[in-house]
């Protein structure tokens, strides 16, 4: 497992097998950010106003859980999951079962679950991850299970 401040860049479909853990930097997030962010992308009162969210769903203010996968999405690239080609998804599923809140502090856990070389594109293959973005108090604010195209080391323009 790597452990948050020891990010390994360039790693390949062959480097990678199941059981691979990796473990991102952290992000604190603010009630600012929570606002910013649904001003611009998910404009509900539950996001916007700390006082209105009191009497909704959520009972309080609440970051949308497309701002917890953007954050999620940042800390894979950065010091998550060290792709040599980058981080390309080709679909998955997201849960989000518990809000995050001003104050959380997200890190993001992530295993390789199963990887698939192509037999039609030999360059490249599919690698399953379970990532679960997780608070300050080790709660799952957010599942991921994306498919991740990863390259392999012999077709990489980088090599």
């Amino acid at each position: 497992m790597t452990e948050p401040g020891t990010f390994q860049p360039n790693l390949y479909l062959e480097d990678l097998e199941p059981g691979d853990r990796f473990v991102s930097e952290s992000h604190a997030l603010d009630e600012a950010q929570i606002i910013e962010f649904a001003q611009r992308f998910d404009p509900q009162p539950f996001h916007l106003d700390p006082e209105a969210a009191k009497n909704t769903f959520f009972q309080g203010l609440a970051a949308s859980g497309w701002h917890t996968a953007a954050i999620t999405m940042r800390l894979l690239v950065t010091s998550g999951m060290p792709l040599a080609d980058g981080v390309i998804g080709s679909g998955g599923e997201i849960h989000w079962p518990k809000p995050t809140r001003p104050g959380d502090v997200l890190r993001v856990e992530s295993e390789v679950v199963e990887v698939i070389p192509s037999r039609s594109k030999p360059e490249r293959g599919m690698v399953v991850m379970r990532c679960e973005t997780k608070n300050q108090h080790g709660d799952v604010l957010q599942r991921f299970s994306p498919k991740m195209v990863v390259s392999r080391r012999q077709f990489s323009p980088r090599e």
